[in-house]
């Protein structure tokens, strides 16, 4: 919302909610904290989890479980763009389901990578005995973050392949980079 998009629908396990105009996303988390979850707010319109996958939509986001973009609903996405807020939302054949359809696929190695990044500035507060600020935090989240996305999208520009691949590629590149530097002891 505060960034200009409009949610158009979110799903808890017990399934989505939709509607079309775009959801008060503080009033659907407010809700989401009492009994009921998602699926109990009252929107437009119930959808089953599966149904959303398939809604006409910029962005689709599964955030929660892997595999649920697969093979079987691949071609029935209507989005512009995935983006893996969960581990492994996309098998292999959905990928390239979405390759040959030309949606892109932002990758869950870029995409969920701030809970792990965080997890990393916790241990360098740790071994330091130092503590950020929250705001300290998020600054350099972003700029961790930015700094991934601009490495990935150099690559997708440069080299013409998929997030996915150019993610895989900057990864690579950096493993061999610390190899190199350090030899086989990290």
């Amino acid at each position: 919302d505060e960034w200009g998009a409009t949610v158009v629908a979110v799903s808890d396990v017990n399934g989505a909610i939709y509607d079309p105009d775009g959801l008060d996303t503080d009033d659907v988390q407010d809700h989401d904290e009492r009994p009921g979850m998602v699926s109990g707010y009252d929107a437009p319109e119930s959808l089953s989890n599966d149904d959303l996958l398939e809604l006409d939509v910029d962005v689709l986001i599964p955030a929660a479980v892997g595999n649920v973009l697969t093979a079987d609903n691949a071609n029935e996405v209507d989005a512009r763009m995935v983006v893996e807020g969960a581990n492994g939302p996309t098998t292999t054949a959905a990928d390239a389901v979405f390759e040959e359809r030309g949606i892109h696929v932002l990758p869950d190695i870029l995409a969920n990578a701030g809970g792990v990044t965080v997890s990393y500035f916790e241990w360098l507060q740790d071994i330091n005995r130092r503590q950020w600020s929250l705001d300290r935090v998020h600054e350099e989240l972003e700029s961790e973050m930015l700094k991934a996305w601009d490495a990935v999208r150099r690559e997708v520009d440069d080299r013409g392949v998929t997030w996915r691949d150019a993610a895989y590629v900057v990864a690579l590149e950096r493993v061999t980079e610390a190899h190199e530097a350090r030899g086989v002891w990290p």
